[in-house]
């Protein structure tokens, strides 16, 4: 088969627009969103890009038969990160900045004026400030010194500006934060439903700085109540176009990390203006339904309104009186527990996916140091806080929609998750199978009962952990998207994200859109679709800074358990060896396939998830369980590595394997 002459030959220049991905070679590659290819960009023609960098390049050279391109940035269109950390060089005539990255960049010049106390050889995060096309090197100020013997906190934060979030905000938006004013004021209040005079609490972890959302509970009549969905008003204080928002909208989330949260907002919104904290009245943009105990909405009502919250619970208050009947608010904390779990099985049955992966925590000292790790359930009190707050945010995509649809378009950043591949399923189908689980693929709907037919059949089973992690694994990621294809993973026609815009970007845009769209003057947003794409990127890399930050705490946990055995379940396989995630810890490492080569000659078999041995027939697969023994706990790789254990080897021979390994060493 002979292959398409691409359209544009190698004398025809064109330009293209994608992220820098410099290796650790040198040369860069500008990954086109398309798909169209990457496009080979040397160091030289890098024009003041780094590493992440949304850019602009002119492609100059074509293959035209292979299509391998070959370019020059000509414009950095946005900056991926701005903030780094690594090591200052300070003489008498220059100051200068070697980030700590492996990934090739040049150091950064920093002004006497901007090293803000900074001595030689300190450990800093540094700015990026300026690089135009006259300056030589970036020009960089020292935001903070970082205390080199407190090494988790310096990890921390470069988890976090690795993934291109700020760890500090810019002066502006700190001015505007705090020139706020969070009076509340009868102007406003006329402007708005009054519900201070309604029962109202909230309901978080134990642990939480910001409240976000509230319910408020009122009987109307006989078996009918009016409950309110409340969420902090943060578009009342964050107006488009400020330095706030433009600081919001570049991080798009908050990013939450074992023992911290970067947040997307300064603290003085996040924490006191818009806080739903107890005992004060705080402005709200609400979802008020009036339902029976049958879990059927009669009305609902959107605005924007005023509560005043009587109480803050925790989960573990909530699940108390869920478990004795008993404690503050006992009637009307039953009666809502009771709607929501009503609810829940109505969503089940409609189609949703019933996926309820385990939550690790670590439980850390004073230092941040993990000492203990607990997997966290989630119970009906985390149900009733759910089962609402998904209420609330279908019932907002439906209006939204509604009006879409009779007068005309709204850009709108729906929440979408879409609907499974079939190719892409069939490899975990082929695997449920050997654990007794069938499949019927015939439509959507039945794909869905299928899983949770299956995902109700392993509960408490050892494949347990690891059907439902490659179960996720093998679905569409939700995304945020002005087209509307609903999410198939909760069941919904409509969605989208409205109960937390302290944390989201996207629910504050929506909090925006309701309000134009209730003044019957909707916004048109010609950049939704970019906003979307941007929201969703941000959301990725947060959750990559989320899983390296436990990576990190799990290395940094079971470093005291070096040489130790314990029991563990295989959680991934690969041609280069087995994953295998504690059972007692929930802490994976790597078996490397070399170390299992002292037993057999191992071969990858991909649709069975598997590695099999070629002489003895030794069979590693995806749910197995096995004996590890942990080895090298690495802080800076964020490595675990385990040897596996032959459980079936004579004493003797697993006394000289220990020997041949020592030898090695």
């Amino acid at each position: 088969m002979k292959r398409k002459h691409s359209k544009h030959q190698s004398s025809q220049a064109y330009m293209l627009k994608g992220t820098l991905d410099i290796a650790r070679s040198g040369l860069g590659y500008v990954v086109i969103a398309d798909g169209s290819g990457d496009v080979l960009v040397r160091p030289d023609s890098f024009n003041n890009a780094l590493h992440g960098d949304t850019v602009r390049v002119k492609v100059f050279k074509e293959h035209p038969v292979t299509g391998k391109k070959e370019g020059k940035i000509t414009e950095v269109v946005s900056r991926y990160r701005t903030e780094f950390i690594g090591v200052l060089q300070v003489s008498a005539k220059a100051a200068f900045f070697i980030a700590d990255t492996d990934k090739p960049m040049p150091d950064f010049y920093i002004p006497f004026d901007k090293l803000n106390g900074a001595k030689n050889k300190d450990h800093v995060s540094v700015r990026l400030v300026r690089w135009n096309a006259e300056d030589k090197k970036p020009i960089g100020e020292v935001i903070s010194v970082i205390n080199e013997e407190d090494i988790n906190n310096m990890a921390m934060q470069e988890i976090i500006a690795e993934n291109g979030f700020s760890l500090s905000f810019t002066d502006e938006a700190v001015k505007e934060s705090r020139q706020l004013n969070g009076d509340i004021t009868e102007k406003e209040i006329k402007k708005r439903k009054d519900f201070r005079d309604v029962l109202t609490f909230t309901i978080d972890p134990v642990d939480a700085k910001d409240f976000d959302d509230a319910i408020s509970i009122k009987k109307i009549k006989k078996d009918i109540y009016q409950i309110g969905v409340h969420i902090a008003d943060v578009s009342h204080f964050v107006k488009e176009g400020s330095a706030l928002d433009e600081e919001a909208y570049t991080r798009a989330t908050s990013v939450y990390l074992p023992d911290r949260v970067n947040p997307m907002l300064p603290e003085n919104i996040s924490n006191v203006l818009c806080s739903l904290r107890p005992k004060e009245d705080k402005y709200t943009f609400s979802a008020v339904f009036e339902m029976n105990t049958k879990a059927e909405v009669k009305n609902m009502w959107i605005g924007r309104t005023i509560i005043h919250s009587d109480h803050r619970f925790t989960y573990e208050d909530v699940q108390q009186v869920i478990e004795n009947s008993e404690g503050l608010y006992k009637d009307e904390i039953l009666l809502l527990n009771g709607i929501a779990q009503k609810m829940r099985r109505q969503r089940f049955k409609n189609g949703a996916i019933n996926f309820s992966s385990q939550e690790v925590r670590f439980k850390l000292d004073e230092h941040g140091k993990p000492i203990g790790i607990v997997i966290k359930e989630s119970k009906e009190a985390h149900q009733l806080i759910e089962e609402f707050m998904l209420l609330a945010n279908r019932t907002v995509a439906k209006y939204v929609s509604d009006i879409r649809a009779s007068t005309k378009d709204v850009a709108f950043p729906y929440r979408v998750h879409d609907e499974p591949d079939k190719e892409k399923l069939m490899p975990f189908v082929e695997f449920s199978r050997k654990f007794g689980h069938k499949f019927n693929m015939s439509s959507p709907e039945k794909i869905a009962a299928s899983f949770n037919q299956l995902l109700k059949d392993v509960e408490g089973k050892p494949e347990q952990h690891v059907l439902e992690q490659l179960g996720i694994r093998t679905m569409a990621k939700a995304a945020y998207k002005t087209e509307n294809i609903g999410h198939y993973g909760l069941g919904f026609e409509d969605y989208c994200h409205f109960t937390s815009p302290i944390r989201r970007y996207p629910d504050v845009m929506v909090h925006r859109i309701v309000a134009s769209c209730l003044k019957k003057k909707p916004i048109e947003d010609k950049k939704m679709d970019e906003k979307c794409a941007h929201c969703s990127e941000r959301e990725r890399a947060a959750m990559d800074a989320e899983r390296a930050g436990n990576k990190y705490k799990q290395v940094e946990f079971m470093q005291q358990f070096l040489g130790e055995e314990f029991e563990a379940v295989i959680s991934g396989v690969a041609r280069f060896g087995f994953w295998a995630e504690t059972v007692e810890h929930k802490c994976e490492g790597l078996i490397s396939i070399q170390d299992l080569n002292n037993f057999d000659e191992f071969r990858h078999i991909e649709s069975d998830y598997s590695l099999v041995g070629r002489r003895s027939g030794k069979q590693f697969r995806m749910g197995d369980k096995v004996t590890i023994r942990v080895v090298a706990a690495n802080l800076d790789k964020r490595q675990l590595d385990y040897e596996w254990v032959n459980n079936n080897a004579s004493g003797a021979d697993r006394k000289t394997r220990k020997q041949k390994k020592k030898n090695k060493k």
